[in-house]
């Protein structure tokens, strides 16, 4: 990752502030998060604060702070789904996953996260894994489908 994040610093000629959401995006892209070490850097990089790289970056919805996990879920919690218990399969999720939206499991398994909608209202509640929608979902089935990922 060191050498990836170093190499993504060098296709960068401007160290203007302006440059610090295309560097954190290009992160992203690369290492699939956005990683200490990699605010550190262009910290040093762009001789701002860690403290603003991080105010910035968070008000994004699109960086994540954690690795991802092998298999990624999404809960839909849009009206529909919402309405149908997505809400309970989240808090569900999260106590037996033991982590919350935006984190990975320790074993690096499963991450989460909630989304506003994944367009499949007339199927609620809806989940996803890996882009694979699961429909009308119950706790029950949702622990089947689970199981199936690695």
């Amino acid at each position: 990752m060191k050498n990836a994040i170093d190499s993504i610093l060098n296709n960068f000629t401007s160290k203007e502030k302006g440059s610090l959401i295309p560097m954190l995006q290009a992160v992203q892209k690369e290492v699939k998060y956005i990683s200490g070490e990699a605010v550190d850097k262009i910290s040093k990089y762009l001789k701002i604060s860690p403290s603003h790289i991080y105010g910035v970056a968070t008000f994004y919805s699109q960086f994540k702070f954690n690795p991802p996990g092998r298999n990624s879920i999404k809960i839909c919690l849009g009206t529909a789904c919402h309405v149908q218990g997505g809400d309970f399969l989240l808090s569900t999720l999260k106590v037996q996953l033991n982590i919350s939206p935006g984190e990975t499991t320790e074993d690096l398994r499963y991450d989460l996260e909630r989304v506003a909608c994944l367009g499949c209202c007339a199927i609620a509640p809806v989940v996803s894994v890996n882009d694979e929608i699961h429909s009308k979902m119950s706790v029950i089935k949702l622990k089947e489908v689970l199981n199936k990922y690695e």
